[in-house]
């Protein structure tokens, strides 16, 4: 069983800047980050194969950067130009299936760390 400890969420105001950090118990292929707003469905916002290949959500795309470092079993989630609509509970996550933001499943979940954008 893989175990995924987040840190690093908090409130800033708009176009202020956060990094999300998710330490594995062991390496797995696929990580990503999820989000989940109040009364909407969760949300793919990035994942990283093991070779730094990297997908975004549209939405995020030149203002967030996933990466990995294997040898310390922890990935990130730089986030920068941050807006209101990116406030959500973010959650780590480990084996995503496929590697593909749409599948939106995976077999290891961190506990999750709220981000808020005030405008």
């Amino acid at each position: 069983h893989v175990q995924l400890v987040e840190s690093g969420g908090g409130s800033v105001q708009t176009g202020g800047s956060l990094r999300l950090s998710c330490a594995w118990s062991e390496s797995r292929y696929c990580l990503g980050w999820f989000r989940q707003a109040p009364g909407k469905e969760r949300e793919g916002v990035a994942v990283i194969g093991m070779g730094g290949d990297t997908s975004y959500a549209d939405s995020v795309k030149d203002r967030f950067t996933i990466s990995r470092d294997n040898a310390e079993k922890v990935h990130y989630l730089r986030m920068d130009s941050l807006k209101p609509e990116d406030t959500a509970m973010y959650y780590c996550a480990a084996d995503v299936v496929g590697c593909k933001l749409s599948e939106t499943k995976a077999n290891f979940w961190g506990q999750g760390t709220q981000v808020t954008v005030s405008s």
